[in-house]
Protein backbone atom coordinates (compact mmCIF):
# COMPACT_ATOMS: atom_id res chain seq x y z
CA UNK A 1 0.00 0.00 0.00
CA UNK A 2 1.45 3.67 -0.99
CA UNK A 3 1.36 5.80 1.62
CA UNK A 4 0.96 8.78 0.04
CA UNK A 5 -2.24 7.34 -1.02
CA UNK A 6 -3.31 7.08 2.13
CA UNK A 7 -1.97 10.53 2.76
CA UNK A 8 -4.39 12.21 -0.20
CA UNK A 9 -7.38 10.29 1.61
CA UNK A 10 -6.89 11.70 5.38
CA UNK A 11 -5.85 14.97 3.85
CA UNK A 12 -9.61 15.20 2.12
CA UNK A 13 -11.44 14.11 4.63
CA UNK A 14 -9.70 16.23 7.08
CA UNK A 15 -10.20 18.84 4.36
CA UNK A 16 -13.77 17.95 3.04
CA UNK A 17 -12.87 18.80 -0.34
CA UNK A 18 -10.95 17.24 -3.14
CA UNK A 19 -9.70 20.76 -4.29
CA UNK A 20 -8.53 22.30 -1.23
CA UNK A 21 -6.46 19.01 -0.07
CA UNK A 22 -5.04 19.57 -3.75
CA UNK A 23 -4.52 23.31 -2.71
CA UNK A 24 -2.56 21.63 0.80
CA UNK A 25 -0.92 18.54 -0.91
CA UNK A 26 0.78 21.04 -3.57
CA UNK A 27 -1.10 18.71 -6.33
CA UNK A 28 -3.47 19.04 -8.96
CA UNK A 29 -7.39 18.13 -8.37
CA UNK A 30 -7.44 15.23 -10.38
CA UNK A 31 -3.95 13.69 -9.60
CA UNK A 32 -5.39 13.43 -5.86
CA UNK A 33 -9.01 11.72 -7.58
CA UNK A 34 -6.36 9.36 -8.87
CA UNK A 35 -4.67 8.00 -5.59
CA UNK A 36 -8.06 8.07 -4.04
CA UNK A 37 -9.20 5.60 -6.65
CA UNK A 38 -6.11 4.10 -6.82
CA UNK A 39 -6.53 3.16 -2.71
CA UNK A 40 -9.51 2.18 -2.96
CA UNK A 41 -9.39 -0.23 -5.93
CA UNK A 42 -6.40 -1.67 -3.75
CA UNK A 43 -8.71 -2.03 -0.14
CA UNK A 44 -11.62 -2.86 -2.96
CA UNK A 45 -14.16 -1.18 -1.36
CA UNK A 46 -15.27 3.29 -1.65
CA UNK A 47 -14.07 5.39 0.72
CA UNK A 48 -15.49 8.42 0.07
CA UNK A 49 -18.60 9.92 -1.38
CA UNK A 50 -18.80 12.89 -3.59
CA UNK A 51 -21.78 15.30 -3.13
CA UNK A 52 -21.25 18.44 -4.97
CA UNK A 53 -17.94 19.59 -4.29
CA UNK A 54 -17.55 18.57 -0.84
CA UNK A 55 -16.78 14.89 0.01
CA UNK A 56 -17.21 12.68 3.06
CA UNK A 57 -16.05 9.84 4.22
CA UNK A 58 -18.28 5.92 3.72
CA UNK A 59 -18.88 3.67 6.59
CA UNK A 60 -15.19 1.90 5.28
CA UNK A 61 -13.67 5.50 5.40
CA UNK A 62 -14.48 6.12 8.72
CA UNK A 63 -13.39 2.67 9.49
CA UNK A 64 -9.77 3.26 8.64
CA UNK A 65 -9.83 7.12 8.79
CA UNK A 66 -7.70 6.76 12.32
CA UNK A 67 -5.79 3.80 11.46
CA UNK A 68 -4.82 5.70 8.31
CA UNK A 69 -3.94 9.16 10.69
CA UNK A 70 -1.77 6.52 12.78
CA UNK A 71 -0.11 4.86 10.26
CA UNK A 72 1.28 8.29 8.57
CA UNK A 73 2.19 9.52 11.82
CA UNK A 74 4.40 6.44 12.59
CA UNK A 75 5.73 6.78 9.33
CA UNK A 76 6.61 10.78 10.53
CA UNK A 77 8.06 9.20 13.61
CA UNK A 78 10.31 6.51 11.56
CA UNK A 79 11.68 9.09 9.65
CA UNK A 80 12.63 11.61 12.21
CA UNK A 81 14.58 8.74 14.04
CA UNK A 82 16.21 7.67 11.13
CA UNK A 83 17.81 11.33 10.35
CA UNK A 84 18.45 12.02 14.03
CA UNK A 85 21.85 11.37 15.94
CA UNK A 86 21.41 7.78 17.07
CA UNK A 87 20.54 7.90 21.42
CA UNK A 88 21.31 4.14 22.94
CA UNK A 89 19.23 4.96 25.93
CA UNK A 90 19.93 3.80 29.31
CA UNK A 91 21.43 0.08 30.53
CA UNK A 92 19.94 -0.91 33.69
CA UNK A 93 22.69 -2.79 35.26
CA UNK A 94 23.18 -4.73 37.93
CA UNK A 95 26.42 -6.10 39.98
CA UNK A 96 27.22 -7.91 43.03
CA UNK A 97 29.53 -6.62 45.08
CA UNK A 98 33.11 -7.51 44.07
CA UNK A 99 32.25 -6.96 40.34
CA UNK A 100 31.67 -3.16 40.74
CA UNK A 101 35.20 -2.87 41.18
CA UNK A 102 36.77 -5.98 38.65
CA UNK A 103 34.52 -6.44 36.13
CA UNK A 104 32.46 -2.76 35.68
CA UNK A 105 35.40 -0.40 35.81
CA UNK A 106 37.36 -2.07 32.51
CA UNK A 107 34.27 -3.03 30.59
CA UNK A 108 32.73 0.24 30.75
CA UNK A 109 35.95 1.78 29.54
CA UNK A 110 35.93 -0.33 26.43
CA UNK A 111 32.37 0.18 26.09
CA UNK A 112 32.34 3.93 26.19
CA UNK A 113 35.58 4.55 23.74
CA UNK A 114 32.91 2.95 21.33
CA UNK A 115 30.10 4.01 22.71
CA UNK A 116 30.57 7.62 24.40
CA UNK A 117 27.03 8.42 23.94
CA UNK A 118 25.85 5.23 26.15
CA UNK A 119 24.25 5.92 29.99
CA UNK A 120 24.61 3.47 32.33
CA UNK A 121 22.24 3.05 35.72
CA UNK A 122 24.37 0.39 38.39
CA UNK A 123 22.61 -1.08 41.25
CA UNK A 124 24.64 -3.25 43.81
CA UNK A 125 22.68 -6.17 45.64
CA UNK A 126 22.96 -9.69 45.78
CA UNK A 127 23.43 -12.18 43.01
CA UNK A 128 20.04 -13.98 43.95
CA UNK A 129 18.27 -10.45 44.00
CA UNK A 130 19.85 -9.22 40.82
CA UNK A 131 18.63 -12.26 39.10
CA UNK A 132 15.28 -11.70 40.41
CA UNK A 133 15.28 -8.12 39.51
CA UNK A 134 16.67 -8.61 35.84
CA UNK A 135 13.75 -11.56 35.39
CA UNK A 136 11.22 -9.16 36.80
CA UNK A 137 12.12 -6.64 34.20
CA UNK A 138 13.36 -4.11 37.18
CA UNK A 139 16.73 -4.69 35.20
CA UNK A 140 18.36 -5.30 32.18
CA UNK A 141 20.83 -7.62 32.93
CA UNK A 142 23.74 -8.13 35.74
CA UNK A 143 26.82 -9.10 36.68
CA UNK A 144 26.35 -11.79 39.18
CA UNK A 145 27.49 -15.14 40.98
CA UNK A 146 25.86 -17.91 39.48
CA UNK A 147 23.24 -18.89 41.00
CA UNK A 148 21.99 -22.18 42.63
CA UNK A 149 18.40 -22.65 40.69
CA UNK A 150 17.74 -22.71 36.99
CA UNK A 151 17.86 -19.49 35.60
CA UNK A 152 14.45 -17.93 34.37
CA UNK A 153 13.18 -18.89 30.48
CA UNK A 154 12.91 -15.47 29.70
CA UNK A 155 16.62 -14.38 30.67
CA UNK A 156 19.91 -15.66 28.93
CA UNK A 157 23.11 -16.90 30.81
CA UNK A 158 26.82 -16.00 29.51
CA UNK A 159 29.67 -17.10 32.25
CA UNK A 160 32.76 -14.92 32.30
CA UNK A 161 35.08 -15.79 34.76
CA UNK A 162 35.81 -18.78 37.75
CA UNK A 163 37.18 -18.33 40.65
CA UNK A 164 38.79 -21.63 42.97
CA UNK A 165 38.37 -21.29 46.71
CA UNK A 166 41.29 -20.73 48.44
CA UNK A 167 42.38 -19.97 52.26
CA UNK A 168 43.42 -16.51 52.75
CA UNK A 169 45.85 -16.06 55.46
CA UNK A 170 48.90 -13.78 56.98
CA UNK A 171 51.74 -14.00 55.40
CA UNK A 172 53.71 -15.72 58.26
CA UNK A 173 51.03 -18.54 58.04
CA UNK A 174 50.75 -19.13 54.19
CA UNK A 175 53.27 -22.21 54.29
CA UNK A 176 51.07 -24.38 56.70
CA UNK A 177 48.49 -26.82 54.76
CA UNK A 178 45.33 -24.95 54.34
CA UNK A 179 43.20 -27.74 56.23
CA UNK A 180 45.37 -27.23 58.88
CA UNK A 181 44.99 -23.27 58.93
CA UNK A 182 41.24 -23.64 58.77
CA UNK A 183 41.07 -26.30 61.98
CA UNK A 184 43.63 -24.34 64.26
CA UNK A 185 43.12 -20.49 63.31
CA UNK A 186 40.42 -18.10 64.26
CA UNK A 187 37.97 -18.29 61.25
CA UNK A 188 36.37 -15.21 59.59
CA UNK A 189 33.53 -16.73 58.11
CA UNK A 190 32.26 -15.09 54.65
CA UNK A 191 28.75 -14.00 54.51
CA UNK A 192 26.49 -17.18 54.18
CA UNK A 193 23.65 -14.88 53.07
CA UNK A 194 25.85 -14.46 49.33
CA UNK A 195 26.74 -17.54 46.96
CA UNK A 196 29.92 -17.40 47.42
CA UNK A 197 29.39 -17.58 51.43
CA UNK A 198 27.52 -20.09 51.03
CA UNK A 199 29.90 -22.32 48.67
CA UNK A 200 32.68 -21.96 51.56
CA UNK A 201 30.12 -23.14 54.22
CA UNK A 202 29.05 -26.16 52.12
CA UNK A 203 32.77 -26.97 51.37
CA UNK A 204 34.03 -27.11 55.09
CA UNK A 205 31.01 -29.54 56.00
CA UNK A 206 31.82 -31.56 53.16
CA UNK A 207 35.44 -31.95 54.82
CA UNK A 208 33.78 -32.45 58.58
CA UNK A 209 36.18 -28.64 59.18
CA UNK A 210 34.33 -27.15 61.90
CA UNK A 211 36.72 -23.45 62.14
CA UNK A 212 37.09 -21.37 65.02
CA UNK A 213 34.59 -18.85 63.50
CA UNK A 214 35.40 -15.33 64.98
CA UNK A 215 33.25 -13.37 62.94
CA UNK A 216 30.58 -13.26 59.93
CA UNK A 217 30.54 -10.29 57.41
CA UNK A 218 30.11 -9.75 53.52
CA UNK A 219 32.77 -7.96 50.97
CA UNK A 220 35.95 -9.61 50.05
CA UNK A 221 38.10 -6.59 50.49
CA UNK A 222 36.87 -6.27 54.12
CA UNK A 223 37.33 -9.80 55.17
CA UNK A 224 41.15 -9.42 53.78
CA UNK A 225 42.12 -6.22 55.71
CA UNK A 226 40.90 -8.08 58.72
CA UNK A 227 43.38 -11.04 57.69
CA UNK A 228 46.12 -8.46 57.05
CA UNK A 229 45.53 -7.14 60.41
CA UNK A 230 46.00 -10.96 62.02
CA UNK A 231 42.25 -10.97 63.06
CA UNK A 232 42.13 -14.62 61.78
CA UNK A 233 42.02 -16.97 58.32
CA UNK A 234 39.32 -17.00 55.59
CA UNK A 235 37.65 -19.38 52.78
CA UNK A 236 37.26 -17.23 50.02
CA UNK A 237 37.09 -17.15 46.30
CA UNK A 238 40.57 -16.13 44.15
CA UNK A 239 39.53 -13.19 43.91
CA UNK A 240 42.05 -10.96 41.58
CA UNK A 241 41.88 -7.91 43.37
CA UNK A 242 43.01 -9.24 47.21
CA UNK A 243 46.58 -10.09 45.50
CA UNK A 244 46.77 -6.68 44.19
CA UNK A 245 45.31 -4.40 47.43
CA UNK A 246 49.24 -4.01 49.26
CA UNK A 247 47.47 -6.11 52.09
CA UNK A 248 49.84 -8.51 53.94
CA UNK A 249 48.18 -11.62 52.82
CA UNK A 250 49.23 -15.02 50.86
CA UNK A 251 46.72 -17.47 49.22
CA UNK A 252 46.65 -21.04 50.22
CA UNK A 253 45.75 -23.65 47.68
CA UNK A 254 43.11 -26.31 49.35
CA UNK A 255 44.14 -29.94 48.50
CA UNK A 256 42.64 -31.65 45.18
CA UNK A 257 40.07 -30.09 43.57
CA UNK A 258 38.80 -26.72 45.09
CA UNK A 259 35.36 -25.51 44.92
CA UNK A 260 34.79 -22.82 42.30
CA UNK A 261 32.72 -19.39 42.05
CA UNK A 262 30.96 -19.03 39.18
CA UNK A 263 30.44 -15.28 37.78
CA UNK A 264 28.96 -14.21 34.61
CA UNK A 265 26.13 -12.24 32.73
CA UNK A 266 22.50 -12.82 33.07
CA UNK A 267 20.16 -10.85 30.54
CA UNK A 268 16.42 -10.06 29.39
CA UNK A 269 16.26 -11.45 26.01
CA UNK A 270 12.34 -9.64 26.29
CA UNK A 271 13.93 -6.30 27.36
CA UNK A 272 13.98 -3.50 24.68
CA UNK A 273 17.61 -2.64 25.72
CA UNK A 274 18.38 -6.47 24.68
CA UNK A 275 21.31 -4.81 22.59
CA UNK A 276 22.62 -2.50 24.48
CA UNK A 277 22.91 -5.59 27.38
CA UNK A 278 24.97 -7.54 24.52
CA UNK A 279 27.33 -5.04 23.71
CA UNK A 280 28.21 -5.01 27.40
CA UNK A 281 28.59 -8.93 27.58
CA UNK A 282 30.78 -8.52 23.90
CA UNK A 283 33.30 -6.47 25.83
CA UNK A 284 33.11 -8.49 28.83
CA UNK A 285 33.88 -11.61 27.03
CA UNK A 286 36.80 -10.17 25.41
CA UNK A 287 38.20 -9.39 28.92
CA UNK A 288 37.11 -12.20 31.10
CA UNK A 289 36.27 -15.50 29.08
CA UNK A 290 39.54 -16.25 27.68
CA UNK A 291 40.70 -16.33 31.37
CA UNK A 292 37.78 -18.66 32.63
CA UNK A 293 38.70 -21.00 29.90
CA UNK A 294 41.81 -21.60 30.55
CA UNK A 295 41.34 -22.28 34.44
CA UNK A 296 38.29 -25.18 33.63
Amino acid sequence: MDLRYVQSFVTTVECGSIAEAARRLDMTAPAVAARLKALEDDLGTPLIRRSGRSVKPTAAGLNIFDRARNMLREERDLRALANEKVQLGELRLGAFVSALTTVLPPVLRRLYASHPDLSVSVVSNASTELVRMVAAGDLDAAVVVEPQFAIPKTCEWRELMTEPLVVVAPRELARRDAHDLLRTEPFIQYDRSVLGGQLADRYLRQQGLTPRRRLEINGLMSIAAMVDQGLGISLLPDWSALWSSGLSIQKVPLPGTAPVRKSGFVWSAQSPRAPLARMFLEQAEALFAPEAKRKR
